[in-house]
């Protein structure tokens, strides 16, 4: 196993808070593999990148020899998490639970080692308590208490509805904590409610309290609000290699860095060597290429991450030219040449100046198969491929 320093660099690597620091360094000295634990509410099928950052959080914790506990929370997921929800969710339906649970193994094994996670579901005990232990568990703790919570305080004062089960959703993931012994848990800021329950009820029980992990909320591909399928924004695990490259390169260039060190297993001290290039002169464009590769390995396979370019229809990227290209002619009006930009803006691969120029600026022009970050020049009879952003793509032939 790692050295306490070694794992306390890839534990602590992007999280937003660690509850506390003291307590995983005594844990670590036992000298155990520790039982890493994260629920997940099979509320949707379909994962996309912002729900893997945790999931590669528990993917470090077993390349560091722990125990990765995966909790579906199938329970749970027929109360409903309110969480940041500003009305009551309807819960599940035990189908519905079954089918998305199905699709949440499949998808997180892309990450996972099967053979080092223990997958459990909370209805395992929770479905054995009877109402008195029930009872009994939600005595411990008081109205006043859960109303400190965020969602809760804003639905109250907004005259809201609550429903008393809703109160019981903390309770019972905390009390999963309890069944499953855990000596770290894992969730994202908005958890941070209900992970610190599960210390709570712990200690009640006479365990040693487990130690909480927040890790940030992704933002999406426009590096402003958290990644979500509803906002389109997204890149989706089965996205097909060519979604994921198109959508990855799309990025802005500031929300790279924040990509590699949340979704990346590259060292942070590679990063920072890519980091250091881009501020010297080098074009972000290939730093994305590398991530988008890597991402694309991960879910499907080295093969596909080859030839993501290709289905992308972002071909240009190794000099490579698609058949029947369309040919536009731009004639020169009476000017002696043509700048890029204009160059771009005429033969319709850019929708405005403005377009042109940005497309430019990111580096996402090529002509003949070869990136260009020059101010270029065109004259009558020049005759190349240019393609400009992701799939705009001509034979442009310059006229006098």
């Amino acid at each position: 196993m790692a050295s306490i320093d070694e794992a306390l660099a890839v534990v602590k690597r992007g999280m937003d808070e660690l509850i506390s620091e003291e307590a995983l360094i005594e844990k670590l000295r036992e000298g155990r593999p520790l039982r890493i634990k994260a629920g997940f509410d099979p509320t949707a099928p379909d994962l996309h990148l912002g729900h893997t950052v945790l999931i590669n959080k528990l993917r470090q914790f077993q390349d560091l020899g722990h125990e990765v506990i995966f909790l579906i929370g199938d329970f749970t997921g027929m109360i409903g998490d309110p969480t940041g929800k500003s009305a009551t969710r309807p819960p599940l339906t035990e189908a519905q639970v079954a089918e998305n649970a199905i699709s949440y193994k499949e998808q997180v094994f892309k990450i996972l080692d099967p053979a080092k996670t223990r997958v459990v579901f909370n209805s395992d005990w929770m479905s054995k308590l009877s109402a008195a232990d029930m009872i009994r568990l939600a005595g411990q703790y008081t109205v006043a208490r859960m109303l400190e919570r965020d969602d809760f305080t804003k639905r109250y004062r907004a005259e809201q509805p609550i429903a008393i089960h809703e109160f019981l959703y903390p309770l019972v993931q905390g009390y999963d904590s309890v069944a499953l012994e855990a000596d770290v848990e894992l969730g994202g800021t908005d958890q941070k409610f209900n992970l610190l329950m599960g210390r709570i009820l712990q200690r009640h029980y006479g365990q040693a309290p487990q130690v909480v992990l927040t890790m940030p909320i992704l933002e999406g591909l426009d590096g402003v609000q958290k990644m979500s399928k509803s906002l389109g924004n997204y890149v989706g695990v089965n996205d097909s290699p060519g979604e994921m490259y198109t959508k990855l390169l799309s990025m802005p260039d500031d929300l790279l860095w924040r990509y590699f060190e949340l979704l990346s297993f590259r060292p942070l001290a590679e990063v920072e060597e890519f980091h250091a290039a881009v501020d010297s002169g080098a074009n972000p464009q290939d730093y994305k290429k590398l991530l988008a590769e890597e991402i694309i390995t991960r879910f499907h396979d080295a093969e596909a991450a080859a030839s993501a370019h290709k289905s992308a229809g972002n071909r240009v990227g190794l000099g490579e030219i698609p058949e029947n290209v369309p040919t536009v002619e731009v004639p020169l009006a009476g000017r002696s040449e043509l700048h890029i930009v204009s160059l771009l803006k005429e033969a319709g691969l850019a929708s405005n100046g403005k377009a042109a120029k940005d497309v430019f600026g990111r580096g996402a022009v090529y002509i003949d198969g070869e990136q260009v970050t020059d101010e270029r020049m065109f004259g009558a009879g020049d005759d190349c491929v240019v393609q400009a952003g992701k799939k705009k793509i001509a034979r442009v032939l310059i006229k006098d």
